[in-house]
């Protein structure tokens, strides 16, 4: 190769074989997302390029830095917090720094911020996001591993982790069986969410095992929060239908359920027991009387998650969408019809955390 001859780059191997820079990345490093074809296509065209990765690009953009990117869809959210937590548990327990970029659910935003951590060279991303609606992908964009927490993405090649709602809609429905309820009404949230069908479903499904279905006939759906749980109440009241017990979406429509019901004369639990999701400290233990609910062990999850990725930064991936268990947690809103308090361990026989 003469002076006048321009050494071909990774950028020219991309356009060669009509892929991304990122993809032409993997492929030529041997690193997962990579179709068998399109790798093929790239390293034929870095073969025809005479393309010859320069060792010390290499050592900048593939080494193990000890550091990892976080992308949040919003750093307030009540379900990110925790999870965030977990994950930098499971890190600061090591030497890996973690690099946290909130995109405040603006896309362009993201977008940004996701070339601002691959410039910095993190080893791997985790995408954290707030509700359970799969996502688009972005691990076709990026030269290293992802992991996306409770909000999946929308392809089974990525390695998603998210609650299991299947499982906590089971355990609610289970648990007021075991109370001694047989008319039960559920009041959940909005449709559109991916997490309030699957709570509606299972609970549906659970219900059936026992013998039994919603007083309602149906699910009550509704938003998140305590006006609607109320709401809820009144119209299964104005419906004039004989109910002892209550599933609800979340805490915030629990604690709505409990105060119009406590409005109407209704005894929580002597009269109706009432069980909620997510465990939200603010409405679960702070509820007149505190909620049963579900914990969907979110600091868990991201102790999970880092762990995923620490193992897909050595090179192994576990793709495909990952359900981590919840558990119940047995308050006074669930009392037995004869006034005995649950007992006081979770429903996995584990003890309930002070």
């Amino acid at each position: 190769m003469t002076k006048a001859e321009k050494r071909p780059v990774l950028t020219d191997v991309a356009l060669a074989a009509g892929v991304s820079v990122a993809t032409a990345s993997k492929a030529l490093n041997g690193r997962n997302h990579v179709n068998k074809n399109t790798r093929q296509r790239v390293l034929d065209a870095a073969e025809k390029l005479k393309f010859s990765p320069n060792p010390f690009a290499q050592a900048l953009n593939f080494p193990v830095t000890g550091t990892i990117g976080v992308l949040t869809a919003d750093l307030s959210s009540r379900f990110v917090l925790p999870i965030l937590m977990g994950v930098e548990e499971a890190f600061g327990a090591g030497s890996t720094s973690v690099i946290i970029s909130d995109a405040r659910k603006d896309l362009v935003r993201e977008r940004f911020l996701l070339q601002t951590l691959i410039a910095k060279r993190v080893d791997g991303i985790i995408v954290l996001g707030d509700d359970a609606n799969a996502r688009p992908s972005l691990s076709e964009h990026v030269p290293v591993p992802v992991v996306y927490a409770y909000t999946p993405s929308v392809l089974a090649t990525d390695c998603s982790f998210t609650p299991d709602n299947a499982m906590g809609a089971t355990l609610a429905i289970d648990h007021l069986v075991a109370r001694g309820r047989r008319k039960i009404a559920m009041i959940n949230g909005e449709p559109r969410f991916e997490a309030a069908q699957e709570r509606s479903s299972a609970a549906h499904a659970a219900l059936q095992s026992h013998g039994l279905g919603f007083v309602s006939g149906e699910v009550l759906y509704g938003d998140w929060s305590e006006s609607w749980g109320r709401q809820g109440v009144r119209a299964l009241l104005n419906a004039r239908l004989d109910f002892d017990g209550i599933f609800c979406g979340s805490d915030q429509i629990a604690r709505g359920v409990v105060d119009a019901l406590r409005e109407e004369g209704r005894s929580v639990p002597h009269d109706v027991g009432v069980v909620g999701f997510d465990d939200w400290e603010l409405f679960s233990t702070t509820s007149r009387p505190p909620l049963t609910t579900i914990d969907m062990n979110l600091e868990h999850m991201g102790r999970a998650v880092a762990g995923e990725l620490a193992v897909a930064i050595a090179g192994v991936t576990r793709p495909g969408l990952h359900k981590l268990p919840v558990r119940l947690v047995p308050r006074e809103s669930t009392a037995g019809l004869d006034g005995s308090l649950a007992n006081r361990e979770d429903a996995a026989g584990g003890p309930l955390k002070a």
